[in-house]
């Protein structure tokens, strides 16, 4: 069976057994920062397992898109040199939220593996954790599996979330490659080794760990599994190497075509394959390459594929080629690749481009450090900083230092890098204690779209993240009400504060509401007790901060405004990349290739206010999600939504249309003035826009008109005039740099040849050793330069002070490099002002921070010279 097809048999065995089918998730996860990418199938339904989330089913099956590239799951250095590591693969999975247990989950993969693909029993191995007797009975009694191929295991089959919360025992199935390939049955001495490939781990969560450890029963166990999908490809289609797979076979061609190569075999082709498949899915994503975060994962991904794109001599761009054969394999199970190909492969061609500038941008770099390095070792933190941030490869730094007679500090490297890897990884990692993650499952009433104040009932009081009776005064802690006028944190709009306020006289209770935030259905008020008791059961009155509020939402609405803006200016690719609704302002990203033009600018702020002045309603209507879309209605970036949604429609002739669950003005003309006061890059591929509305606005033009009266004032003119002015006076001040570097260059010719006069004999050999004054470093290489072209054969020493700076560079010629080196000389000179210096055997540099010891330092080159000759 090719690989489509498991997947296709794989959902349609579930959807027969009464599980929904569900598309795969972002591999950017929804409202989760534990994460950094998905990195497996129950990460979509890890707030249902939590018990925060409900859905209209309660059994489903999904074939979910994974990356394991950075954070705690990190694959990619082993990726193209072992059988089985991708940094992008596909898990099949089947999941029990509550409904069937062991004896369903254990039967459904036994007929799937044995009946629906048809495996050999006898090929089969089975493990269970040591405690769980009843999947072990489940498995030899009633699925009749040989007890010669089960096996118990302790820590191996035992799976948790975190340190706290959801856990359980877990059954993995093995698939047995034959005596020809080593290694033995799990558990064994060699039960690492290849024969023996795991390729369905199921998850029975059973329990919740404690604090203390303690493992309570779940009221409703669950189910998660998870199969992988080239694995079990590899093994339909009789090959051990998931790069033999027809998937992967296809990916192959492609890149062996695309680099000149005919070795499917070679490593290098292997990791350009895998790394196609993340790279392009990454983006379809909204992933883009940066040097932060999700991006700078992507972009390593991308650049590793192109080193070993140069390793087999393709240094043209053509990465972003094979991004019509991938689609071509995975476009029908995927269509959003297939709808986004032109958009990955114009981002994959971007960054094969800058990589082609990266090379030459790091050489500048490299070349600046060598020129100021104070030795003759390149630190490790600069082959880093090469690495991470401008993408040097390090073994490039290497050969470029080898060059120049220098060594690398690689321990150094390697240092800096393993602290980065465990930066990812602490940020990668599911969060270690989920108490102060509340498992809330109450739903919470919110009434804040009609009303700014409302009477409530505290359902629940934490601190710490642990449910307690009540908070006093002074104590800060998280208040759960059964109904609420207050917004929580989602969808880019900040959360709600006020106060909630009960009780009379001595009994009052005033509980300051700093922030609110969503766990599950729940809005949890987040603050501190000023005064009284707070207690579960209390009645109080929940009053949201009015003109907070008020700002939010004039900004939310104003980004709808502008989304529709830019869409309508620059195309209806813009995409929406993430925003923040903020009291003082709001931040938009949105996919769009460059800059805004300050027509563009202007355009869209002009459309955005047309729409305020028309001072049209702003109407919301619940509906199913299909007719939303069939509507028109857009949905927001980060979203999470609902069976039914919410769709805002504001302004004239339906201006703009889209799902939003956040509170918004009644009428546009309550926006007042929309103005833009940022648009910059984001990332790759991403731009930025930061704007202002209402009273922070009209303090913006305020502002702006302040800062051009006193520059107008500065130049002596009238504002009209100030552009004009500041324009001349650049100009003014561009011309006489230049003529500075004019008489710089000059004064280097003219001291080149003027200095050569004071050279002396020392055993035969011209040697200079003096000082220019107002030289800097880059006119003493000229300087020195001039005066090796004017000597012909010599050494020289040539020294620039500015306070107690010292900054020094000394040449030897070829002929005599043998006899006399540069950047020994330099250490001697150097050590006595102070400093560092070293170098090539004919050129270094090094400087000091001793200007008075430089005439006994230069004097002292002479002697030196004369006993190295």
């Amino acid at each position: 069976m090719k690989s489509a097809e498991i997947r296709q048999a794989f959902l349609d065995y579930f959807a027969r057994q009464g599980h929904a089918v569900v598309a795969s998730s972002s591999l950017v996860p929804e409202n989760d920062p534990t994460l950094l990418f998905t990195n497996a199938g129950m990460n979509q339904f890890k707030d249902v397992f939590l018990g925060r989330d409900k859905r209209d089913y309660s059994r489903a099956t999904s074939s979910q898109r994974c990356v394991r590239a950075g954070g705690k799951h990190n694959d990619l250095e082993n990726v193209g040199y072992t059988a089985r590591h991708h940094t992008f693969f596909e898990m099949l999975g089947n999941f029990s939220f509550g409904d069937y247990f062991k004896r369903d989950a254990i039967r459904f993969a036994w007929e799937f593996l044995t009946g629906e693909l048809g495996l050999p029993p006898e090929k089969l191995w089975v493990t269970v954790h040591v405690s769980d007797d009843e999947a072990a009975d489940i498995w030899l009694k009633e699925m009749g599996v040989s007890a010669d191929r089960f096996s118990r295991l302790d820590e191996d089959n035992f799976w948790q979330m975190g340190d706290t919360g959801p856990c359980g025992p877990s059954s993995e199935i093995f698939y047995d490659h034959g005596v020809d390939v080593p290694g033995g049955p799990p558990g064994s001495e060699d039960g690492e080794l290849d024969r023996y490939i795991e390729i369905w781990n199921l998850v029975f969560m059973q329990y919740d760990r404690q604090d203390d450890g303690e493992l309570k029963p779940l009221p409703k166990p669950s189910v998660d599994t998870g199969m992988g999908l080239e694995r079990i490809a590899a093994v339909q289609q009789g090959v051990h190497s998931n790069y033999e797979i027809d998937l992967f076979q296809a990916l192959l061609q492609a890149a062996a075509r695309a680099t000149g190569r005919d070795d499917l075999e070679n490593k290098s082709l292997r990791v350009i394959a895998d790394h196609i498949r993340s790279a392009s899915f990454l983006i379809t994503d909204g992933v883009v390459p940066s040097n932060e975060g999700r991006g700078y994962v992507l972009r390593r991904i991308i650049r590793r594929a192109l080193r070993h794109g140069h390793q087999l001599g393709q240094e043209k761009p053509f990465f972003h080629t094979l991004v019509a054969a991938l689609v071509e394999q995975m476009g029908d199970a995927y269509p959003e690749l297939r709808r986004e190909q032109a958009r990955v492969e114009k981002a994959l061609l971007a960054e094969e481009e800058q990589f082609g500038r990266t090379l030459a941008a790091g050489m500048k770099v490299l070349e600046a450090a060598m020129a100021d390095l104070q030795g003759d070792e390149l630190p490790g933190r600069v082959v880093f900083a090469l690495y991470d941030t401008h993408g040097f490869p390090p073994d490039l730094t290497a050969d470029v230092a080898r060059e120049r007679g220098l060594s690398v500090d690689m321990d150094g490297f390697d240092q800096e890098m393993q602290a980065q890897r465990e930066r990812a990884r602490g940020a990668g990692a599911f969060a270690n204690d989920y108490s102060d993650r509340l498992n809330i499952e109450a739903v919470t009433d919110f009434s804040g779209y009609e009303k700014h104040q409302d009477q409530a009932e505290v359902e629940g009081l934490y601190r710490d993240g642990v449910a307690v009776d009540s908070l006093a005064a002074g104590e800060t802690g998280m208040v759960l009400l059964k109904r609420t006028p207050f917004y929580a944190e989602s969808g880019g709009q900040v959360g709600d504060r006020g106060v909630l306020a009960g009780g009379t006289g001595a009994d009052a209770i005033r509980f300051n509401v700093e922030d609110t935030r969503k766990r599950g259905q729940a809005h949890i008020h987040v603050g501190t007790v000023s005064t009284g008791t707070l207690k579960v059961g209390d009645k109080v009155d929940a009053y949201v901060d009015v003109e907070r509020r008020r700002a939010i939402m004039r900004h939310h609405s104003a980004t709808h405004l502008l989304h529709a803006a830019l869409r309508r200016v620059l195309g209806d690719h813009v995409q929406q990349k993430g925003s923040l609704v903020a009291p003082d302002y709001l931040r938009f990203d949105f996919a769009h290739g460059e800059a805004l033009s300050a027509e563009q600018r202007e355009e869209i702020e002009t459309l955005v206010n047309r729409q305020i002045l028309e001072n049209a309603a702003v109407t919301t209507e619940l509906m199913d999600m299909e007719a939303a879309k069939d509507a028109g209605a857009v949905a927001l970036f980060g979203e999470k939504y609902d069976s039914e949604v919410r769709v805002l429609t504001m302004g004239r002739d339906g201006f703009s249309k889209e799902l939003c669950g956040g509170t918004h003005v009644q009428r546009t003309g309550d926006i007042g003035l929309f103005k833009i006061t940022l648009e910059t890059s984001a990332a790759a591929g991403v731009r930025r826009i930061e704007a202002v509305t209402g009273e922070y606005a009209l303090a913006r033009v305020r502002h702006q008109e302040q800062a051009l009266g006193e520059i107008a004032a500065t130049l002596r003119s009238g504002p009209e005039q100030a552009a004009e002015r500041v324009g001349a006076q650049t100009r003014r001040v561009r011309e006489l740099e230049k003529e500075v570097e004019r008489l710089k260059q000059k004064l280097a010719s003219g001291a080149g040849g003027d200095l050569t006069a004071d050279a002396r004999d020392v055993q035969g050999v011209k040697v200079l050793a003096t000082r220019v004054d107002g030289a800097d470093a880059k006119t003493l290489r000229v300087t020195m330069d001039k005066v090796k072209d004017k000597l012909g054969s010599g050494v020289i020493l040539l020294a620039a002070a500015e306070g107690d700076k010292v900054s020094l560079v000394a040449g030897v010629t070829k002929d005599l490099t043998d006899r006399v080196r540069a950047g020994d000389l330099m250490k001697h000179v150097a050590g006595q002002v102070g400093g560092k210096g070293g170098g090539r055997p004919d050129m270094a540099q090094g400087g000091g921070s001793d200007a008075a010891a430089l005439p006994a330092a230069l004097e002292s080159a002479y002697r030196w010279v004369a006993e190295q000759l």
